[in-house]
């Protein structure tokens, strides 16, 4: 199994995600987390007695991370821990008690060493994330880099734009072996792709994100043999479902992008 059990109880399964491995696929004969931790669940039931049939595991998906992302996610193993976990999710951020801290290596070094970013964006059809100018759809659009428009169609396209906010806090910078920089990033809301979107918008890309980098990020990428999306959910905050106990889980980053840095958590 390449999913990582980092802490488990009755209520809910806290696991390290590795990079590369889907959170959730339809893809038929690819593997994922879900996949394998409802396998785990199935082998733990049997050794403890239980006989075949009867209903599957429970297995709730709160979060979820992009394929190419490391780091941790909480599930539920019932509906009430389920139900608890994701209205922390909806409130998450000052008002919430659930708080996900990332790790990013983006390319560049943003102007200001911390401050929190406010845009505001919509999935296209091509699965990206678009910020937009304002909130209103119909304005002209500011697009990430490596984005186009949706031909003949306005900015939005009929579909929901959405305000994304994090903060962020530069940790350490080098220009060895090329212009990098660790970044503390905390997100206020849990937008498609916003971590990765946002920081491309401000001209500082996370290094190995093909999909939202310039030309400039992709190349320090293949430089430096970066084929993943530098970037960590590191760090976990939520009231446990049940106890209501305040958990607090963290894990240090095991990508590439993050070998050119030291002292994380």
């Amino acid at each position: 199994m390449k999913t990582e059990i980092v802490f488990e109880d009755k209520d809910i399964l806290v696991a390290y995600k590795p990079i590369g491995l889907a959170v959730q696929t339809a893809r038929v004969g690819q593997q994922d987390m879900v996949s394998e931790l409802k396998n785990y669940l199935w082998q733990k039931r049997m050794a403890a007695g239980a006989v075949l049939g009867g209903p599957s595991p429970y297995l709730g998906v709160i979060h979820r991370l992009d394929q190419p992302v490391e780091g941790l996610l909480v599930f539920a193993k019932n509906a009430a821990a389920a139900s608890s976990l994701t209205e922390q999710l909806r409130g998450q951020g000052e008002a919430g008690t659930l708080h996900k801290h990332y790790y990013g290596v983006l390319c560049g070094r943003p102007e200001e060493t911390e401050g929190e970013l406010v845009d505001y964006l919509y999935k296209s059809k091509e699965n990206m994330a678009v910020i937009v100018e304002a909130e209103t759809p119909g304005q002209n659009a500011g697009l990430c880099a490596g984005q186009s428009a949706e031909p003949g169609m306005g900015p939005a396209a009929g579909r929901p734009v959405k305000k994304a906010v994090l903060r962020y806090r530069i940790l350490q910078a080098t220009n060895r072996p090329q212009p990098l920089a660790l970044a503390d990033i905390h997100i206020l809301t849990g937008r498609f792709h916003q971590i990765r979107a946002q920081m491309a918008h401000r001209g500082t890309p996370l290094l190995g994100d093909v999909k939202y980098g310039g030309d400039a990020s992709k190349g320090a990428a293949k430089a430096l043999r970066i084929q993943n999306v530098a970037l960590c959910a590191y760090s976990m905050e939520f009231s446990h479902p049940a106890t209501g106990e305040e958990m607090s889980f963290q894990i240090k980053p095991r990508g590439r992008g993050f070998s050119f840095f030291h002292d994380m958590a």
